[in-house]
């Protein structure tokens, strides 16, 4: 069974809980049922059918105490201990008293440039270390943890440069968050991407693209922390076509702002990588590690590609210096997105202490691979 508890615009009053019965043998969902939920002064006042009080008042302890503010209260670090909390600017995502990440929701610019939204700074080590940037002096375009592209096409016309936060916005225009289980939370964000180089009559910006990512963030094990991300992209108008840098390099998509130290380890599956100017072959995992806290202790962050994620095993854009670490999809030769079946990217970052030698990534390479099917099924 899985909770999702609903979010509008940032608004306290209204909340959905949809309860999601899950077939034992597939463990697809069978059948979906929602539960509308009003604040008055009189407490909380519920509409649903055929749902006794004592299984909504249960609902609503495993929701709140589970992944939202309040799951700090007492008995409630027994079900979840991973809290998700809206503020102004987007979700605050902690594990206890540890921070592990920000999602930045609204825009927010360096003084009218480089607007942009919807990635996830800071991210945190599991001692606290800052582990990515946010308008660094040599790239102010790039951002945390974040998935753009130089090439957004319709037809023969370029809707602004995702990568460059030029002619962009991301409406981020619904978000909720789940209780996938009782060692992970997720965030589900809704948004559209929209360009002023596409508008209606009256100069309203039109959404050309979909965009539905879910990153679910896990309990600590040890020494290491998993996030996954589910990048879903569906396109809204015909002939929409995706693309990285449109130079040999090919950059673009899923990619990685992190500090990055004197002697910063590149470790690949084959052992150690050194960066070069164009894009090369690692593996479907990619280790960083060095002193990212800049206190003097080693700690690292990984990326593991899944094996269902086109273009696997992608090539890697690895720098040593003022730049970021990319797995590249699709390269510099757009590719469609259809308005069908929407096209998912599947990554999952390692957060460990030490060295790339303190973390069998091999195994938890093929672990990831295993989780065969999207983890969030569409509504």
């Amino acid at each position: 069974m899985m909770w999702q508890l609903k979010v509008y615009n940032g608004f306290v009053p209204t909340m959905v809980i949809r309860r999601f019965l899950l077939s034992e043998r597939t463990g697809k969902i069978v059948r979906p049922k929602s539960y509308l939920f009003f604040q008055s002064d009189k407490g909380m006042r519920y509409f649903g059918n055929n749902f006794s009080t004592m299984l909504v008042v249960s609902a609503v302890l495993v929701a709140l105490a589970g992944c939202s503010p309040g799951g700090n209260q007492t008995g409630a670090a027994t079900l979840n201990p991973i809290n998700i909390s809206e503020t102004g600017q987007g979700f605050s995502i902690a594990e206890g008293e540890k921070k592990v990440m920000f999602y930045q929701r609204q825009h927010k610019s360096m003084d009218g440039k480089y607007t942009r939204a919807n990635y996830v700074h800071p991210l945190y080590g599991l001692d606290g270390e800052i582990l990515t940037e946010d308008f660094p002096a040599d790239h102010p375009h790039h951002r945390g943890i974040f998935w753009a592209w130089h090439q957004v096409w319709l037809g023969d016309k370029k809707l602004g440069d995702s990568w460059a936060a030029k002619d962009f916005f991301w409406d981020v225009y619904d978000a909720e968050i789940l209780t996938v289980d009782s060692q992970s939370c997720a965030l589900k964000l809704h948004v559209y991407w929209k360009s002023p180089l596409l508008t209606d009559a009256d100069g309203k910006q039109r959404p050309f693209v979909k965009e539905t990512t879910t990153i679910r963030v896990h309990r600590a094990e040890g020494d290491i922390r998993k996030i996954d991300f589910q990048i879903e992209l569906l396109a809204l108008k015909d002939d929409m076509r995706l693309g990285g840098s449109e130079d040999a390099k090919g950059y673009g998509g899923f990619t990685t702002r992190i500090p990055l130290p004197d002697g910063l380890a590149f470790t690949g599956t084959n052992g150690p990588v050194e960066p070069t100017t164009l894009s090369v072959e690692a593996g479907p995992w990619l280790d960083f590690s060095g002193n990212l806290g800049g206190k003097g202790k080693t700690s690292g962050l990984a990326i593991l590609c899944h094996s269902s994620s086109p273009g696997y095993r992608q090539r890697w854009i690895l720098r040593r210096k003022g730049s970021a670490q990319n797995p590249v999809y699709p390269g510099r030769h757009p590719v469609p997105l259809s308005r069908e079946k929407p096209l998912i990217l599947r990554y999952r970052l390692i957060i460990h202490r030490g060295d790339v030698n303190h973390v069998n990534l091999d195994s938890l390479q093929a672990e990831y691979n295993s989780l065969l099917d999207p983890l969030f099924d569409k509504e």
